[in-house]
């Protein structure tokens, strides 16, 4: 009888673990096969979007349901093409892009739902070293500056007219060359000056191909430089989704706000397996010294116009739209409430 009751209670105690088991593996797959796929378009790969590799380093995203997969599409115009054509769910970049977009007439207009920086990125670097910089050292010198109708090109114009300079006239400007390839026309000899974004700025510094002299960002105040955005026709089908993913934008914002250059180098390292930590810590002080990354996902009516602003000074807008036209707000200020 003992022996019996032994057995029994052996082989029920075998039949709950088993049925444990099986429902920690049936529910171990539901949470996998919950995740929703969510496709990012970057338009660069850069420290300065520190906040979306933590988001990603952190699993904040993953926290939210969502498994996001990130695509580097050099340049505004492929960021956007990818975009508009269903090759990504959402774009990270800059905001003037969904204005040219709308300005085409586009039935989808694109939204942008949530900021990440809020200045310009670049940096001026200089071929020699200037222990005493002045921007009219630039007159007369050949400029290689970005892409003509980014946010890069149109900052670089605005910020050297406030200090007195034409960029078409006092300058012999270069602005032929593809985003992906002025650092390697620079180090090849082309310019004496060159607007450059993190890391490369830095890594020219310590390997003595060029010096930074002033930054673009500090000069130009805040601007909606780069901003999460997607199709109209996405977000209303997708809104859970895109309070989801916006959600854990604000959570990495903050955790950035609140942790030192080193500890968000470290965290975001795997996206730059190829950038010295050292460089990497160097770069993102810098960057938070000058409030470049923004702090919370609202991208408001002063930024907005400061970045219409800017297109005008730069001959670059074809339009005014207004902020509520293409600008949702209603997801992040629901999420920073929380």
């Amino acid at each position: 009888m003992k022996k019996s009751l032994k057995f029994s209670f052996s082989f029920l105690l075998i039949t709950i673990l088993m049925f444990s088991l099986a429902a920690c593996n049936s529910t171990s797959k539901n949470e996998t096969k919950k995740l929703e796929k969510v496709r990012i378009a970057e338009v660069t790969r850069s420290i300065f979007y520190a906040p979306q590799y933590v988001a990603l380093a952190k699993g904040f995203f993953k926290a939210e349901g969502l498994d996001v997969t990130l695509t580097t599409t050099p340049g505004g115009d492929k960021t956007m093409t990818t975009l508009i054509s269903g090759g990504a769910d959402v774009a990270l970049v800059g905001s003037e892009t969904s204005i040219y977009v709308y300005a085409q007439g586009a039935n989808d207009p694109v939204i942008n739902f949530a900021q990440l920086t809020q200045t310009d990125g670049t940096f001026l670097v200089s071929r020699e070293k200037i222990d005493n910089f002045s921007w009219d050292l630039l007159k007369g010198k050949t400029f290689l500056g970005q892409r003509k109708g980014g946010m890069p090109q149109m900052v670089g114009e605005f910020v050297l007219k406030q200090h007195g300079i034409d960029p078409h006239k006092d300058l012999n400007l270069i602005q032929n060359i593809d985003f992906a390839n002025i650092a390697n026309a620079f180090a090849s000899g082309t310019g004496e000056f060159v607007q450059l974004f993190e890391p490369t700025a830095s890594i020219f510094e310590k390997e003595g191909k060029g010096h930074i002299v002033a930054s673009f960002g500090k000069e130009s105040g805040h601007v909606p430089y780069t901003t999460f955005m997607s199709k109209e026709s996405y977000m209303k089908e997708n809104k859970g989704t895109i309070e989801k993913f916006t959600r854990a934008v604000y959570k990495a914002q903050q955790w950035v706000e609140t942790h030192s250059a080193e500890e968000i180098a470290k965290a975001v390292q795997p996206y730059f397996p190829d950038t010295d930590l050292e460089i990497m810590t160097t770069v993102i002080e810098r960057y938070k010294s000058q409030d470049s990354f923004a702090t919370d996902p609202i991208l408001d009516q002063e930024e907005w116009t400061n970045l219409q602003n800017i297109m005008n000074e730069a001959g670059e807008l074809p339009k005014e739209v207004d902020h509520q036209t293409l600008v949702n707000t209603k997801i992040a200020e629901k999420v920073i409430k929380e």
